[in-house]
């Protein structure tokens, strides 16, 4: 049974930072491309960052474009997101997902497999 599952999230004001992790179980870690993606209330998912099986390839939204950073430890099965310079509109659930697709990695629906998702919420 493949499982995701993120941790880290929680409350943190204006500025500060937070780094959410997403350990998996039950796959072949190192062939999947890995993701991350978050959905505030009343919004659509929408796409922060991925990384390519290997760690040599990242991607990023333009919002988390030179405040986060993801990596990725295939020994250990996990992928992490150190965000950086929070804001309150990065307020949203966080959710990791593992997909087979690097071209496709910015849509949600090329990912094969997901996590239960962890709060984040950014104070003014």
């Amino acid at each position: 049974q493949v499982q995701l599952v993120e941790s880290g999230g929680g409350l943190v004001q204006t500025g500060g930072s937070l780094r959410l992790s997403c350990a998996a179980s039950g796959l072949t870690f190192s062939r999947y491309a890995v993701g991350w993606f978050r959905q505030a209330p009343g919004k659509e998912r929408e796409f922060v960052a991925a990384i390519v099986w290997s760690g040599g390839s990242t991607d990023y939204a333009d919002s988390a474009k030179g405040r986060f950073t993801i990596s990725r430890d295939n020994a250990k099965n996990t992928v992490n997101l150190q965000r950086n310079s929070l804001k309150p509109e990065d307020t949203a659930v966080y959710y990791c997902a593992a997909g087979s697709s690097w071209s496709r990695r910015k849509y949600a629906g090329a990912y094969d497999y997901w996590g239960q998702g962890t709060q984040v919420t950014v104070s003014s």
